[in-house]
């Protein structure tokens, strides 16, 4: 873990080794202050010499104003250090996750990863902000106070440290006990954090549903489980306080009753016996400080531990191999005896013993039932998954000979799920064409038919989608990511049921329109009805992972059974369930 999260502190090494070297001389400092104390007891209060107790008065002040001085740049030097060490661990996160395959994502799921980059890093961050006050100054203060306690008097010292082994034993107790519940507690986060964000993107469904009350039990019940969890883990750190201060106490009634004997019988000074409370107090605390620092270094590990599993995490589909600077020739498409399953684990394949070529510029219609492997075959062409077995080839070439931004620059694909982010309609379609001009950008909508609705907005293209794309219809953001993906101009356009929302006469200019704006491109359209794929160059029915039947709508109506009962269906205005 500490080679991965090292690169990431090191750029503030100055300023963790200023703020050690703060707090180090804070406690120093602060340390001297009761050897001035004592003298002005000792000499100048029993001497009755007021120039010396008022030069040692000075003294103090200035100790105490160094030590301040210090405590305000520990505090300055912690502060960058760890605000920077965070930001650079979470951007080294995100950064890091943006390599990864849909696999490596759907190993951790959404709302871990989401907590692991808030929560975790902001755990790890104060740590490291705290570790650099607490960790140094309670070694210090603890080293220093007992050096200067046992100067006074070794046989009153012999006291305290015989409390030094219970001190030690209650604090492995509590560690070991604790140690688990933190870890327990940051998965417990991640499945509340899971409820919510699932709560919050299917609030539409919920509501209609009337299930509201399910997803208040649901979010009661991991809001309780994480509150009763950290009721455990925080109930037993709790404890150490009350236990490190009984040992504390009375051990500072053993030093005032011997102490106090040793005064009475002038083996030793008022001053110093003043001097030797402050100092055994000093060292007590330290102590307890060293406690909570080994308390809070359990939950850090818990979170830097989880930290370390996405930065450590290996990419399932990586460019390592591939021409940097080589770009599909064509939209030619080849499948060369491909299997492929989402978990090695798993006894069935999703796609079995594939093989097909589509030369460049065809249009190609996808039909098949749900779970038939329609939208993994699409998946492998742009990489988005790996084949285990066989090779998929883009533009004659295998896919993994390009790097992954030349590959998916030349393939556009609108997925199932239409995906809108917050902004305009403008930024929205700029995805696809960061360039393109007022001209180009409303030649798409035309082509998508997003046109239509889009005049009728008082905003136009900058009309704000809200978070989402919530101020459109479902419809209407299909046909605003198709836009999207015509101004990439694509060699290799994929549509995944993607005019589902939009009806058969919108449908229809859609695909004209395709011919006319992307004549050039490699066109493959999974659909649900007929008609959307009807006037294809080449038609492939799927089913349990396989392709049973290709061909022309012609000939698909002469030799595939499944193929004619199912537009015979939805002629009589029934429709394939997919």
């Amino acid at each position: 873990m500490t080679k991965q999260l090292w690169p990431h502190a090191r750029p503030y090494a100055p300023w963790i080794l200023a703020g050690v070297a703060c707090s180090a001389m804070e406690a120093v400092f602060e340390l001297l202050i009761p050897l001035v104390m004592s003298d002005i007891v000792d000499v100048g209060i029993a001497n009755a010499d007021q120039s010396y107790i008022l030069r040692k008065g000075g003294l103090m002040v200035a100790l105490a104003v160094a030590s301040l001085c210090f405590g305000l740049g520990a505090a300055v030097t912690s502060s960058v250090a760890g605000m920077g060490f965070g930001a650079n661990l979470r951007r080294a996160e995100f950064d890091h996750i943006q390599t990864f395959a849909f696999s490596n994502i759907e190993r951790f799921s959404t709302a871990s990863l989401v907590t692991r980059l808030t929560n975790d890093v902001h755990n790890l961050q104060m740590s490291l902000m705290m570790s650099m006050r607490l960790m140094v100054r309670a070694p210090v203060m603890l080293v220093a106070a007992l050096f200067f306690s046992i100067r006074i008097s070794y046989r009153l010292s012999s006291v305290f440290l015989a409390a030094l082994p219970l001190l030690a034993v209650v604090v492995v107790i509590l560690l070991a006990a604790t140690g688990p519940l933190f870890r327990s507690l940051q998965e417990k986060t991640d499945a509340l954090n899971l409820v919510v964000q699932e709560n919050l993107a299917g609030v539409r469904v919920v509501k209609s549903f009337v299930r509201e009350d399910r997803e208040r039990e649901k979010f009661a019940e991991r809001n309780d489980d994480l509150k009763n969890t950290s009721l455990r883990a925080f109930g037993r750190v709790v404890v150490n306080m009350p236990l490190m201060m009984l040992i504390i106490y009375g051990t500072i009634i053993a030093v005032m009753w011997f102490g106090g004997q040793m005064v009475y019988a002038g083996s030793l000074e008022a001053g110093k016996l003043i001097t030797y409370f402050t100092y055994i107090t000093q060292i007590m605390m330290s102590l307890m400080m060293v406690s909570m620092i080994f308390m809070m270094l359990t939950r850090t590990a818990a979170c830097a531990k989880r930290v370390a599993e996405v930065l450590g995490e290996v990419p399932a589909i990586t460019g390592e191999g591939a021409d940097p600077n080589a770009d599909p020739a064509d939209g030619s498409i080849d499948f060369d005896h491909v299997y492929f399953k989402y978990s090695a684990e798993s006894s069935e394949w999703i796609l079995e013993d594939v093989s097909l070529h589509i030369p460049s510029g065809k249009t190609v219609g996808i039909l098949g039932g749900t779970g038939s492997g329609k939208t993994s075959l699409v998946s492998l062409i742009p990489r988005l998954y790996e084949a285990d077995k066989g090779s998929v080839r883009v533009g004659g070439r295998p896919v993994a000979a390009y790097t992954m931004e030349r590959l998916r620059e030349s393939v556009s694909m609108v997925l199932q799920k239409n995906t809108l982010f917050t902004g305009t309609i403008r930024e929205n379609l700029l995805w696809g064409s960061p360039q393109a001009t007022e001209e180009e950008l409303w030649a798409a909508c035309r082509a998508a038919c997003a046109d239509e609705f889009l005049e009728r907005m008082p905003g136009g293209l900058d009309t704000d989608l809200g978070q989402g794309g919530v101020n459109v219809s479902g419809g209407q953001k299909q046909r605003l990511c198709i836009a999207r993906a015509i101004l990439k101009k694509p060699k290799v356009l994929i549509l995944d049921d993607s005019t589902s929302a939009v009806d058969t006469a919108t449908d229809a200019k859609i695909r004209a329109a395709f011919a006319h704006e992307l004549k050039d491109a490699t066109k493959l359209i999974i659909a649900q009805r007929v008609a959307s794929v009807r006037e294809a160059d080449l038609i492939l029915v799927m089913d349990g992972g396989r392709i049973i039947a290709q061909g022309t709508h012609e000939e698909l109506m002469e030799r595939c059974g499944i193929y004619r009962e199912v537009y015979q269906s939805q002629q009589e205005g029934g429709s394939l369930d997919g």
